[in-house]
């Protein structure tokens, strides 16, 4: 049962945190950020399961994070309250050629990023995009302008 719990409270705390960390997608991430992501990774482990290192004990770990991913997403589901809470919404960041500093300030959105995403999606100029939206996986997506 110890298992259980810890396994319980570290998955709403990796859950808060990702939250508060903000949006990022992972082939964005810095070769520090996937170092700092591993690192992480590790000291969950440890402080979950600390020294049982049975198989039991790791399936009882595996199962309870499962089902609560499963409980989770079917709770974003079923709540668009808590979907908006647990998932977050797609934020406009760019409108009509212009970036809304804004929007990326909360985000902690570079302009250059924004940029950046714009040319690998082959807009080299912003005045042909009418919208920039940041999803919630952390993608950004242009809208052109009709023509």
């Amino acid at each position: 049962m110890d298992l259980v719990l810890r396994a319980t409270l570290m998955y709403f705390f990796v859950l808060l945190v990702t939250r508060i960390v903000g949006r990022r997608e992972l082939s964005s991430l810095e070769p520090f950020d996937l170092v700092l992501l591993v690192v992480i990774g590790d000291l969950v482990q440890q402080g979950v399961t600390q020294n049982d290192f049975s198989v039991t004990g790791l399936m009882i770990v595996v199962g309870t994070i499962a089902v609560l991913q499963a409980g989770v997403s079917w709770v974003g589901f079923h709540s668009k309250r808590a979907g908006l809470v647990l998932e977050g919404e797609p934020i406009v960041i760019l409108e009509d050629g212009r970036i809304l500093e804004q929007n990326t300030r909360r985000e902690r959105l570079d302009p250059h990023e924004v940029l950046e995403s714009a040319r690998e999606q082959g807009m080299g100029n912003l005045e042909e995009i009418a919208w920039g939206i940041l999803e919630t996986s952390g993608k950004i997506t242009f809208i052109k302008k009709s023509s």
